[in-house]
């Protein structure tokens, strides 16, 4: 079942209307935005796993959750949206 509104604003907290309609247009499922922030949290683990890399849509959800986190780069300027497992 494809992913709602509800459930990007329970796993993703602080995320705008823009982030969410993202989310919801890759067509992706819960299961599949659960393994996007697994891959974000620490994709070590999963590489040693055997995991493959992510692709399709967990791989798009990769790249829009990641630009939620702040690189390491960039300064502390301002608060950015909390990425939670769910």
């Amino acid at each position: 079942m494809q992913i709602t509104r509800e459930d990007v604003t329970r796993a993703v907290s602080g995320a705008d209307d823009v982030t969410i309609a993202q989310i919801i247009g890759t067509g992706a499922t819960v299961d599949e935005l659960a393994e996007a922030q697994a891959w974000l949290a620490n994709d070590e683990p999963m590489l040693n796993a055997g995991r493959p890399l992510a692709t399709g849509r967990v791989r798009e959800l990769v790249d829009i959750l990641s630009e939620l986190d702040p690189s390491e780069e960039e300064d502390d300027r301002g608060s950015s949206p909390v990425v939670e497992l769910i």
